[in-house]
């Protein structure tokens, strides 16, 4: 199998990595974007300018466009798995590690995700963040005068 690629999502392909291992062979498909479906219900419980339940794999890949014109990761690391209800559901923690093109601030956040796989594909998402640590990377002025 031909590795899928998703050039324009680069610049969270450290995201996408650490996702894609967590989950093993658990899940068929390269990429995070081959084990979503239009079914998937990805939810955030934050309020950081993401839409708070994002239902099927267009509109999460529209997410993720917007994202990566506004942050780029270098890093996505300190993964703990732990998997339950028969490896149905998994529990992933994990960091984040980037930049905020806008400004040129440094992101780091700290996350724990729910994730429930039905059919070897994910199903259901639902994503816990360090909210305070998101909204200070944003809230700060552009780095060394430089605007991206």
């Amino acid at each position: 199998m031909e590795k899928s690629t998703y050039p324009e999502f680069a610049a969270a392909q450290p995201y996408f990595d650490l996702v894609r291992e967590s989950l093993g062979n658990r899940v068929e498909g390269e990429h995070f974007f081959d084990v979503v479906t239009d079914e998937t219900v990805y939810e955030v419980l934050y309020n950081l300018g993401w839409p708070r339940i994002i239902k099927g794999r267009t509109d999460l890949m529209e997410a993720f466009r917007r994202y990566c014109e506004e942050v780029e990761l270098q890093a996505a690391d300190n993964l703990v798995v732990h998997a339950a209800d028969n490896a149905r559901i998994f529990i992933i923690e994990y960091e984040v590690h980037g930049t905020i093109l806008s400004t040129g601030a440094k992101y780091d956040n700290r996350f724990c995700s729910i994730i429930a796989i039905e059919n070897k594909k994910i199903a259901h998402w639902r994503d816990y963040m360090d909210s305070h640590s998101a909204w200070m990377a944003l809230a700060q002025p552009e780095q060394d005068g430089r605007h991206k």
